[in-house]
């Protein structure tokens, strides 16, 4: 818990946690803040925020009182990103789920909108050095949102995150795309305590690679 948490000077006998991202709450830490949810001590709360809600434990969103709340519209996020000097910041915009900051964090550290775009044929060439100076929770949420667009079209819907035109063409709905999909999920579990970053990558993109592989 303790990465998750800040602490900041403040007056009264109120005390406020933020917890974010919650999502990266591992089973453990998630389990053992359950008791504290349910009985907060005296005028404890919680305040677990989340860009991805549905990955909480069930256990721990029965527990919230949510409030969501709404991402700024497209081209007033597009006119702030280009005050801030990013280069093609729709693609940046769309690769971040429509989120204009995390689209600035992500091209001060370095993950420009042409590297988004050729990351789904270069994953399909097999080439995990395209994820090698990722974050490994990062490139694992890149290649779910990879597979996440190729199901979209196999199933007769629009990407998300990717244009479609950067995206390999896939005859049909595919059991390996699933199979991928789940792999990733799993893995992203553990995604900030790697056993070997290096080797998880290298598997994840060649699992990637037959997943889009042409059909013959």
């Amino acid at each position: 818990m303790l990465s998750f948490a800040q602490v900041s000077a403040a007056r009264g006998k109120a005390k406020v946690v933020l917890v974010y991202p919650a999502e990266a709450l591992n089973t453990v830490a998630a389990n053992a803040l359950l008791k504290t949810l349910e009985e907060p001590a005296g005028l404890l709360r919680f305040v677990l925020a989340s860009a991805a809600p549905q990955q909480l434990l069930p256990t721990i969103r029965s527990r919230c009182q949510p409030l969501q709340m709404a991402l700024p519209g497209r081209e007033a996020a597009l006119a702030w990103l280009t005050g801030q000097g990013i280069d093609q910041p729709g693609v940046l915009l769309d690769a971040t789920g429509g989120r204009p900051q995390e689209a600035l964090q992500w091209s001060e550290e370095g993950i420009a909108a042409r590297t988004w775009l050729e990351l789904p044929r270069r994953i399909a060439k097999g080439e995990a050095v395209a994820l090698t100076d990722w974050p490994v929770p990062r490139a694992i949420a890149a290649m779910q949102r990879l597979v996440h667009d190729l199901m979209r079209i196999a199933h007769g819907a629009g990407p998300a995150y990717f244009p479609r035109d950067a995206l390999p063409k896939l005859p049909a709905v595919r059991t390996a795309l699933d199979q991928w999909a789940r792999t990733l999920q799993q893995a992203a579990r553990h995604a900030d305590h790697p056993l070997n970053a290096g080797l998880l990558m290298e598997s994840l993109v060649a699992q990637g690679q037959q997943a889009m592989r042409p059909a013959r």
